[in-house]
């Protein structure tokens, strides 16, 4: 298995940005901070066998989703060297059209 680095795009930052709020909002920020701390995590570990999840070059080329904890869908792709993450969506939110 290879070794890849992972990045989030700008859009993935502001994705997590807002998810904080939210889950500031309705629970507390400390709450959130430790839910995305776990997304966080969760997405540094497609560094090692990056080719998981759902293959999905039918919307984009590349493009490959995963869910985290039943409550995201992350979208990223794989390259050589990297893994990029592209956005975290809400459980329940049609993605497919924003990518």
């Amino acid at each position: 298995m290879k070794d890849r680095s992972v990045v989030f795009s700008p859009e993935a930052g502001t994705d997590l940005a807002e998810l904080y709020d939210w889950i500031a909002d309705a629970a507390s920020p400390k709450v959130a901070i430790g839910y995305l701390e776990r997304v966080e995590a969760f997405c540094k570990r497609l560094s090692i066998g990056s080719e998981r999840g759902h293959l999905r070059s039918d919307i984009r080329p590349g493009l490959r989703i995963i869910g985290f904890e039943r409550r995201l869908t992350i979208a990223f792709t794989v390259g050589t060297d990297r893994v990029t993450i592209l956005r975290i969506f809400a459980g329940g939110r049609n993605w497919e059209h924003l990518i």
